[in-house]
């Protein structure tokens, strides 16, 4: 799991890059903050499970559901906040980063069956 973040996070190092040329600083770090608005609840989903895999006698899909559904407020919460507080925010490059960063877990199905 945590190979799979390491992949969002250069997906998104990726989109910023492409971000930033296309549309200057401003591109670059709004596609930042779309990827890291979904690399941060992913990552605290993937240390969500690992502790309640290791532990006996918890129901893990119970655990799985409500991490999923705390990842995805956490995603849309970020994304809120992101486009509230940060004034110079370019939409597009903002959904890059975003779409960058999700893509990559559909990516690496591919990569681990090669």
């Amino acid at each position: 799991m945590f190979k799979v973040i390491l992949l969002q996070t250069a997906a998104v190092l990726l989109a910023s890059v492409i971000g930033g040329v296309i549309a200057g600083l401003r591109g670059g770090i709004s596609s930042a903050l779309g990827g890291a608005a979904c690399i941060f609840p992913n990552l605290l989903f993937a240390l969500h499970l690992r502790f309640f895999a290791r532990r006996s006698g918890t129901g893990f899909l119970a655990n799985f559901m409500l991490g999923e559904v705390v990842k995805l407020v956490l995603i849309a919460g970020s994304l809120f906040i992101v486009a509230r507080e940060y004034g110079d925010l370019h939409l597009p490059s903002l959904l890059v980063g975003l779409v960058f960063a999700t893509q990559a877990l559909f990516f690496w199905g591919f990569w681990k069956k090669s």
